[in-house]
């Protein structure tokens, strides 16, 4: 397990200024509250808060929300008392950590008006401090990870709920990393052999492509090093589930498939970006329809990207996102990495904490509805 020394540089590396000695207390507090109580793989269950809170870590999150993270099952699985997380660590806390305790006895498995309502209640938690959803989702994304742990009957009922439920929350706020992941374990869970299949055809492909990838990334930082653009270019490679989902909706094979391998350039300034977007569709030949515009026009979660294909080296099709440094941190990590930069406006005039309001008025027209 982590040590607690170990968290609180974890968390001080990215926030010099934390408070340590709230992380400190949280830590000590739950390891004493869990005391000797076990999960189902006999490890101390103390572990899994602390993997909650190392997911958040991750995430760069505030003092407050790891203490959360921390503190999220004592509640429900302790003799820890409300007031008594309030005397300690103030109230603001003890309202995250109530929050997340009803939302614990959720079973979104049920008949449809009781799912409706369960689900209410989630949003409404949400909508009044979103950091209860991302300590939810972390603790959803922890529990995912040692699902094999857990009775095999339980499979599916879980990987449905993660798949329905906390994957497209997790995406609807941007957070498009953690919505892969849990999609990707849901997945492997709820249809093993599709899972494995895919699985084994990906990695066939990638082993296949290894050198054109690498010729494709040189060639490309070449051509942008030569226009005096410091960029970072990454490969990357669809995940199983959403080629998957592609082949069923589109009713396609997987050798159909045309876009399976992806590339990221990584800029340092917008107008950088659409320089690269020049210089790329200049040196070769771009595909028809399929360029958008994420910069001028981001999407409701503050995603921004430019998105293109070409016909690059070897006549292979390159899907291409170019985006700064900026955009591809809250493009992996969304609501979470505004707070890296809440006080800040984009490009297009729109302040960041406006993605926070969007997602709230979005939630509430959701939890006001009447239709189940």
């Amino acid at each position: 397990m982590m040590r607690q020394y170990e968290l609180v540089e974890r968390v001080t590396s990215y926030k010099p200024n934390a408070d340590e000695a709230l992380l400190n207390k949280a830590y000590v507090y739950a390891m004493q509250k869990h005391g000797k109580q076990t999960r189902a793989n006999g490890d101390p269950y103390f572990s899994h808060p602390l993997e909650v809170a190392a997911i958040l870590t991750d995430l760069r999150l505030d003092e407050e929300t790891i203490a959360v993270a921390l503190l999220h099952d004592t509640i429900e699985d302790t003799d820890a008392t409300r007031s008594e997380i309030d005397s300690i660590f103030g109230e603001r806390i003890g309202v995250l950590v109530e929050g997340l305790t009803k939302l614990k006895r959720i079973d979104f498995v049920s008949k449809k008006t009781e799912q409706a309502e369960n689900l209410r209640r989630l949003l409404l938690a949400i909508s009044d401090d979103i950091r209860v959803l991302m300590v939810k989702l972390a603790d959803r994304l922890h529990n995912m990870r040692t699902l094999h742990h857990v009775p095999e009957r339980k499979h599916k009922r879980i990987a449905q709920e993660t798949m329905e439920i906390y994957a497209p929350l997790a995406g609807r706020i941007g957070m498009q990393d953690m919505r892969d992941e849990l999609e990707e374990l849901a997945f492997k869970y709820s249809n093993p052999e599709a899972y494995k299949t895919v699985t084994e055809h990906l990695a066939a492909l990638a082993k296949k492509n290894k050198a054109n990838i690498t010729r494709i990334t040189r060639e490309l930082t070449a051509e942008l090093e030569a226009e005096g653009i410091d960029a970072t270019v990454k490969s990357r490679q669809k995940k199983a589930f959403s080629v998957f989902r592609k082949m069923e909706s589109k009713t396609l094979g997987f050798e159909q498939l045309s876009d399976i391998f992806g590339f990221r350039v990584i800029v340092n300034t917008v107008e950088e970006c659409y320089r690269a977007l020049g210089i790329v569709h200049t040196t070769w030949s771009s595909v028809p329809n399929r360029f958008k515009d994420f910069i001028s026009t981001p999407k409701q979660n503050g995603y921004r990207s430019i998105h293109t294909t070409v016909v690059g080296p070897g006549s292979q099709r390159v899907e291409l996102q170019i985006r700064t440094w900026q955009m591809h941190n809250i493009a992996e990590y969304g609501v979470a990495a505004h707070a890296l930069y809440k006080d800040k406006v984009n490009s297009s005039g729109v302040s960041e904490s406006e993605v926070y309001a969007t997602l709230r008025r979005t939630i509430e027209q959701l939890a006001e509805s009447k239709n189940p």
